[in-house]
């Protein structure tokens, strides 16, 4: 008896750490992060920036890892669940609408601030020397990649597009074929568990993912590097504040009824891993957890969130590209008319699926590049600070992937309100709703 406070000693530190909101765990290893980042730079400490780089780099692997099987299998089940859902196909396609709809706007905005500010104008940039990048994007590029052309090439080299599409064809397969495909979708299905699983182990250690990723990026580039870029940036970062905090808030107010508030409670999670891991896929099991949390029925959730993964990108395919063509443009002393315009446009609302997810949006940028003429060479220029743009550009698209479902559930009158205005506002609360490792941690206890 007298060795019971001892053994639980050690393990009340860990739950402290534990039952500390996970919105605080991530503000803890972005100051920690940012603070050490700077002392590396000041001080020249090079172990110190290859530490946090190296934590950083270890983070976004073992993210990225997941990639592969939880687009597939999510997708496969998601698809296949469609049978199961009241008018999936009026569902399907009123989603598809409103990622248009919130595509427009946000494409809209940055062209707004793009010819308001002219980015371009006045950074006496070198462009000399400048190599156009070695995989661009191009229409033809764009069609022909969502054709695999080899299944495993498809998975080992994590072409998104080419998985999204067997994923499709082998959900559409499994309706097809009904009880006879039922083994494939219970595969699928535990796979899923299995993957979503692991990668939130993953997920637990975004405080300190945080740390690594904001400390290498302020020993590496500093707080000069922006200077030449400024105007570009704050452009990015306004663009992306005023799509996630007025435009999804007016929307949910005005055609979903719903205070937006609540929206920013439950799915804060998700929107601050996503503003630190820079991958939508990444962030894709905390994304459908909040979505469900905030009473969007499963079965509908488990279909437009994995989908919004991948083709819903406010952030990188529509204020980005806008404002990045409008930037090299005037870099490169090139006039855009009405028609470029509207090019920028179409090419944000129906070539958002290149990005497909991953981190970064070049391929949406050499797309928008290429398809008005611009110098490829200019992507070059923007590689510096593409990390510091792609966190508000992933945290942007990842809440209008949450948005969207709660829209459509709310239009369809199968939003569940009581959850909606009872937010869960920390990661870690349980939801019956969504398979978390706690769950199973509890049913293995109950069972022993």
């Amino acid at each position: 008896m007298s060795t019971a406070p001892e053994a639980t000693s050690s393990p009340s530190v860990l739950a402290r750490i534990r039952k500390t909101p996970f919105w605080v765990q991530i503000v803890a290893g972005l100051v920690l992060g940012v603070g050490l980042g700077y002392l590396a730079r000041a001080a020249d400490i090079s172990w110190l920036a290859t530490t946090l780089e190296t934590i950083g780099k270890i983070f976004v692997q073992l993210l990225k890892l997941a990639v592969p099987p939880l687009v597939f299998t999510a997708i496969v089940v998601s698809v296949a669940n469609l049978r199961n859902v009241t008018n999936a196909a009026r569902l399907a396609v009123r989603t598809l609408l409103w990622f248009l709809i919130t595509s427009l706007i946000a494409v809209a905005i940055g062209l707004g601030l793009g010819l308001l500010t002219n980015p371009g104008e006045g950074t006496n940039l070198k462009t000399e020397g400048l190599k156009a990048p070695k995989s661009t994007g191009s229409w033809i590029d764009f069609l022909t990649g969502i054709f695999p052309t080899n299944i495993v090439t498809a998975f080992t080299e994590v072409e998104v597009l080419q998985i999204v599409f067997l994923a499709v064809v082998t959900g559409a397969a499994i309706i097809k074929l009904g009880s006879k495909a039922e083994p494939v979708l219970k595969l699928s299905e535990s796979v899923l568990e299995l993957v979503q699983t692991a990668l939130w182990w993953v997920i637990r250690l975004s405080p300190l993912g945080t740390l690594g990723l904001i400390g290498k990026s302020v020993a590496k580039y500093g707080w000069d590097l922006l200077k030449p870029f400024a105007t570009l940036t704050i452009d990015v970062y306004v663009g992306c504040a005023l799509v996630l905090f007025v435009v999804y808030s007016l929307l949910l107010k005005f055609v979903g009824g719903l205070n937006p508030l609540n929206f920013f409670k439950g799915a804060w999670p998700a929107i601050q891993l996503a503003f630190v891991s820079r991958s939508s896929v990444g962030t894709l099991p905390v994304t459908r957890r909040v979505t469900e949390r905030l009473g969007v029925p499963s079965e509908y959730a488990s279909f437009a969130v994995p989908f919004g993964a991948t083709t819903k990108m406010d952030g990188c395919a529509a204020i980005y590209p806008s404002l990045a063509a409008i930037f090299v443009a005037q870099v490169y002393g090139i006039d855009l008319g009405i028609k470029d315009y509207l090019l920028i446009a179409f090419v944000s609302v129906i070539g958002s699926a290149a990005t497909a997810g991953l981190t970064g949006a070049i391929v949406m940028l050499t797309l928008t590049l290429s398809t008005l003429g611009l110098p490829l060479e200019g992507v070059g220029l923007l590689l510096a600070i593409d990390p510091i743009l792609d966190m508000v550009r992933t945290a942007t698209n990842v809440a209008g992937q949450a948005v969207v479902p709660i829209l459509v559930a709310a239009r369809e009158k199968t939003l569940d309100l009581v959850a909606y205005n009872n937010p869960h506002g920390d990661l870690y609360e349980d939801a019956p709703s969504v398979t978390v490792p706690a769950q199973a941690t509890a049913k293995a206890t109950a069972a022993a």
